[in-house]
């Protein structure tokens, strides 16, 4: 039989499409009307958020133009429009302390914000100090993470986001988090100690809002009018608006570092037929060097590249079934590891400690074959003295300290690029625009600030830059002269046995200056907390409870508490000595090693400083150097690195370095 095929007109198509599909189409264009009408929050304001408590809080956030928004919280019922830009905001009287509440928030649809606290909320900030979070510093505060089950302290965590562009007004967040031992692995190891002390003296909610970036010099966090005083700086934000500019500086500085590479001879650790990883490579002609220690400090010179480093250790089998921790200290720059010819883990730069995991099985009874490879671009390369060297497995340890075999991979020879990569996190006003700008309507208690690694090659600039920000944050939060706590940066580098000149000394210098000469604005002293070979010292606790104790003479208004090691307030000449007297004093100025007091350095009108004598008097210091009759210049405790500098209360806190002209 014939079959009939039936031509169908495209009309009827479309009206079958339009039949079966229209109704969607419509749903869909329903749907995102009503999407684009609904109440919308910023990500700050959400579950488990900490409210500030006496002090009006805003509630704010974007709906439909005219769209009528109900908040109702703890009994009260407050109510506004949105305005023509689809905004609104809600003022909330100021509350006591407590929880935890909810919150109901309605327009065309409803919203329920659940377990509210009220209490302290500060604003942790800075550069990777403040970053550094207890999942980087597992071992040493053990303890302290098993215990950190205290629901009513919180972080919100601030994601990393520079902004050339101007502020932005929101930023996502995953959200609060209660101290727990797994959430606290994310929180802020000095905003965590900062906040429990206060918490375990007031009993009171705290609420900590982590901002802070690793490496990130203070005109990335400041705003643009806060700059305005800066012409050139104003110069580079304008420019770093025009995106076209920044990717086409950005485009001409990737190929300018493509064609630095090729100038790479390339590695021949791997590009032989056998890398020198693997355990079947015959190791001809490779020499002994130490570890820990600097291959500059070993017999080679001038040598940027790649070096690669081997040791045979002997593993019992206790150690082979579970997995193994390798703790190698801090390189420089960047390391790749293997164990057996398995890479088991790496770092791209020289700051984090490393510290790896080698599976179970990986280690064998017997002989095993370690490789380390170690790129280093500039300066001293090699595994920094004084950390960590060191296999743990099944409660036994194997030292890797001692003499290893290296060779050479790789030398460096190529030109530098002559075109300089726009880095958005150093940019001014970036990291303010995508990280502070969307919070400063959130009300808060006050600021903890731990930054000035970054600016320490200009303290000059510095010195302007530090107050300038303060009054920026303040102006910004328009919450008054709310408390502001600086981080004074402690002891850091090689220990210098002469006086010397420091730009770090100058960078604490302005760090104590600007916390004596603005209102509500402290200082925790931390020149004892350092470490002369990591700038990420791990000592962090005491940082956070020195800023703590600030806090109660500052925000809390104990006036009786000692809140800070001796600060200098006052000298006189008496012949050839110097009496000083302090702020601070406690009950009492003593020397914190038990030695005499030492770091104190006087000079002459030719600024020739030497080593002076100390001594304590009547909770006084009396200063001489018998080779200089009369003197002119004093300095305490200035250097990088003052490491035996000892002027303390009987509390436990060391004096502030400073220097004076006399």
């Amino acid at each position: 039989m014939m079959q009939l095929t039936r031509i169908i007109h495209p009309q009827e198509i479309m009206k079958s499409f339009l039949a079966r599909f229209g109704t969607v189409i419509f749903l869909l264009i329903l749907l995102q009307f009503q999407l684009h009408a609904e109440i919308r929050l910023p990500a700050i304001i959400g579950d488990g958020m900490v409210l500030q408590r006496d002090e009006s809080v805003k509630i704010w956030g974007w709906a439909e133009p005219g769209e009528r928004v109900t908040v109702k919280f703890k009994k009260g019922t407050y109510k506004t429009d949105t305005g023509k830009d689809g905004k609104w905001m809600i003022k909330l009287p100021p509350m006591l302390a407590g929880g935890p509440y909810d919150m109901e928030i309605r327009g065309t649809n409803k919203i329920i914000i659940k377990n509210i606290l009220v209490g302290d909320v500060w604003i942790c900030s800075g550069q990777s100090n403040m970053t550094h979070n207890f999942g980087r510093h597992r071992e040493r505060y053990a303890r302290e993470i098993a215990g950190a089950n205290i629901p009513e302290i919180r972080q919100f965590l601030v994601p990393t986001n520079a902004v050339m562009t101007g502020p932005i007004e929101d930023a996502p967040n995953p959200g609060w988090k209660e101290a727990t031992s797994e959430t606290v692995l994310d929180f802020t190891v000095i905003g965590y100690f900062f906040a429990k002390k206060l918490y375990d003296r007031y009993h009171i909610p705290m609420g900590i809002i982590n901002a802070s970036v690793g490496g990130t010099p203070i005109e990335a966090w400041t705003s643009e009018n806060g700059l305005k005083e800066f012409s050139s700086i104003l110069a580079t934000i304008e420019k770093n608006k025009d995106t076209a500019y920044v990717n086409s500086a950005n485009r001409k500085a990737r190929e300018a570092e493509k064609h630095a590479a090729l100038q790479k001879t390339g590695d021949k650790g791997i590009t032989g037929a056998v890398t020198w990883y693997d355990p079947s490579h015959e190791p001809l002609n490779w020499k002994r060097i130490n570890i820990p220690g600097y291959w500059e400090d070993q017999g080679i010179r001038n040598l940027d590249g790649v070096v690669w480093y081997r040791r045979e250790i002997d593993v019992p089998e206790s150690m082979t079934e579970l997995d193994a921790i390798v703790k190698l200290g801090r390189i420089v720059n960047a390391d790749e590891f293997y164990v057996n010819g398995k890479r088991v883990g790496n770092t791209t730069y020289e700051y984090p400690q490393r510290e790896y995991v080698v599976p179970g099985g990986v280690l064998k009874t017997g002989k095993n074959l370690l490789v380390i490879r170690v790129t280093n671009n500039s300066g001293k390369g090699g595994f920094v003295p004084d950390k960590p060297y060191l296999i743990i497995a099944s409660g036994d340890t194997i030292d890797l300290k001692g003499y290893w075999q290296y060779k050479v991979g790789e030398v460096f020879s190529y030109n530098k690029p002559n075109s300089t990569f726009i880095s958005a996190q150093h940019q001014p006003t970036t990291l303010y625009n995508g990280m502070i700008a969307p919070i400063t309507r959130y009300t808060i208690r006050g600021i903890l600030w731990y930054q000035g690694e970054s600016n320490a090659s200009n303290p000059q600039a510095y010195k302007k830059m530090l107050p300038n920000l303060i009054s920026d944050w303040r102006s910004q939060w328009k919450l008054g002269d709310i408390p502001f706590l600086i981080a004074q940066l402690p002891n850091f580098m090689e220990v210098d046995y002469s006086p010397s000149e420091s730009n770090w000394a100058m960078i604490r210098e302005v760090q104590l200056e600007t916390a004596l000469n603005t209102a509500n604005t402290g200082l925790g002293i931390n020149i004892d907390l350092g470490e002369w070979n990591d700038i990420h010292a791990g000592n962090k606790k005491p940082v956070g409870e020195r800023l703590a104790l600030a806090a109660m003479k500052i925000s809390y208004r104990e006036n009786n508490i000692v809140h800070s090691g001796p600060i200098l307030k006052s000298w006189r000449i008496e012949g050839d000595k110097i009496i000083l007297s302090f702020d601070a004093v406690g009950s009492g100025l003593v020397s914190g090693n038990g030695e005499e007091l030492a770091h104190f350095a006087i000079a002459g009108e030719d600024k020739n400083f030497k080593w002076a004598k100390a001594e304590i008097k009547n909770n006084e210091v009396i200063v001489w150097c018998d080779n200089i009759p009369h003197p002119k210049f004093l300095r305490y405790g200035w250097a990088d690195n003052p490491d035996f500098a000892n002027l303390y209360n009987r509390e436990g806190l060391p004096a502030s370095p400073f220097r004076i002209a006399l």
